[in-house]
């Protein structure tokens, strides 16, 4: 087995991205709002990992000026234990720090041990608890921030960001 690339998520990414969602959350977002975010959202990145022509995974942000926000990270329960979610995340990083982030934060349930063990093999640390913020158990979260994201590729460019619209 190779290691799966890690890319940008395209519009034809969003069925699969969906399923793996839908796969590892409670409440999991709709595919319509991965596709929202890939078109409308001007702030949004979302990195997938595709191995051999399969999404094994995602991980998403938002960077409003130097800050930037993880939204949702997920890997495919049968590829998970590989390292993925950890690249995903770090690339991800790397991303938000191209674009001007000077830190990350993002909310992990209490009881994901697994996901908090992750985020802190990258520097996240744990700043504060959000009492009940998971609607479907009411599971508080910790908020966790990075402050040390990789230094800023200077050479970095990308395409415009804002996917158009398929034809139907």
């Amino acid at each position: 087995m190779s290691d799966p690339v890690i890319r940008f998520m395209r519009l034809k990414d969003v069925d699969a991205v969906a399923a793996i969602e839908q796969a590892t959350f409670a409440r999991p977002w709709s595919r319509e709002s991965f596709r929202q975010e890939l078109t409308r959202n001007a702030v949004a990145r979302y990195l997938v990992a595709e191995e051999e022509g399969k999404i094994l995974g995602y991980a998403g942000a938002w960077v409003i000026l130097d800050e930037s926000h993880i939204t949702n990270i997920a890997v495919l329960e049968e590829a998970r234990g590989r390292g993925i979610g950890k690249r995903l995340t770090a690339e991800l990083l790397q991303v938000l720090s191209n674009l001007g982030a000077c830190y990350a934060t993002l909310e992990v349930r209490v009881s994901n041990e697994r996901a908090q063990n992750l985020y802190k093999s990258l520097g996240f640390i744990s700043v504060g608890k959000r009492k009940r913020y998971y609607e479907d158990n009411n599971e508080d979260a910790y908020l966790m921030v990075c402050e040390q994201l990789p230094e800023a590729d200077p050479d970095y460019s990308e395409e415009p960001w804002i996917e158009k619209e398929e034809e139907t």
